[in-house]
């Protein structure tokens, strides 16, 4: 991930270059807010045209909504105060005798989202931009990962969504990515089965405005064995989770019916031998 952000680097350098407007402050790359997951790292971005040296320059990364200081660059050293962004929020040592004084954030919280000021000050001027980060959540989880049935029962497999986005779309596929079932823009589609599912999978459509995609797939084959897995899709993210049909046995019924079978049998060979040995007699 800190390669990928070394690149973006690369193309800011080049778009400040080109630019031609003459401002302390330079911003590159999205106007609007930085779209980020959970958990994950963002690149909010501050450069000043012609770099002046460190002695002279003061950069403060500040949160707009409480003033809280984010990340400051002064007398050549790079300080945090904050214990909440401690060891989360760092510069680019090697691009702030660049003029570059992006912020790059880790382990993103949800009390992260908001406005964040870059203020940069030299002898001669001032300057500032700002950046807004957006949390987005997808968290895709199913119960336990391996479930059992017997042939010719129904199974539930499971698949829960937590989501701060809307839905645009959840395909069950098996692991020959054959798909099960698809929901897709506020509609199931029953048609989008392979003929092998066609009819014996559904969703539970009291359950879905609650995030509930489990699957109930019914009168289990010998086929049917293997990893089955649940994908969702927003606008912005993908994420999914995987459950393992095994153990296709007998069902409880056909074991019923074997055992019957087996008493109906020794009552016959039992009632046969009777028999014979009272003709004997």
């Amino acid at each position: 991930m800190f390669r990928s952000f070394y690149f973006i680097y690369r193309r800011m350098k080049t778009d400040l270059q080109g630019s031609s407007d003459g401002c302390l402050v330079c911003r590159s790359g999205p106007s609007g807010p930085l779209q980020v997951q959970l958990g994950d790292s963002v690149l909010l971005p501050c450069s000043i045209r012609t770099p002046v040296p460190l002695e002279e320059l003061e950069v403060e990364w500040r949160r707009s909504d409480s003033e809280t200081l984010v990340l400051l660059f002064q007398d050549g050293e790079e300080r945090g105060e904050e214990p909440k962004f401690r060891n989360r929020a760092h510069f680019f040592t090697e691009e702030i005798s660049r003029g570059n004084f992006s912020l790059f954030l880790t382990d993103v919280t949800p009390a992260d989202a908001g406005t964040y000021r870059c203020s940069v000050h030299t002898e001669k001027e001032s300057g500032d931009t700002t950046a807004l980060i957006s949390v987005v959540r997808l968290v895709v989880s199913g119960g336990a990962r391996a479930v059992s049935a017997g042939l010719g029962e129904d199974v539930i497999l499971s698949c829960s969504v937590d989501s701060s986005e809307q839905i645009e779309e959840v395909v069950w596929k098996t692991d020959q990515d054959i798909i099960v079932l698809q929901y897709k823009d506020g509609e199931v589609l029953p048609d989008s089965s392979h003929e092998r599912y066609r009819g014996r999978a559904e969703f539970f459509p009291a359950e879905i405005h609650k995030g509930n995609f489990s699957l109930r797939l019914k009168e289990v084959r010998t086929e049917d064995k293997g990893d089955f897995m649940c994908e969702v899709h927003t606008s912005l993210l993908s994420a999914s989770t995987t459950v393992l049909l095994e153990d296709l046995g007998l069902s409880l019924l056909h074991v019923l019916i074997l055992l019957l079978c087996i008493i109906a049998a020794l009552l016959a060979l039992s009632l046969s031998s009777f028999m014979c040995l009272k003709m004997r007699g």
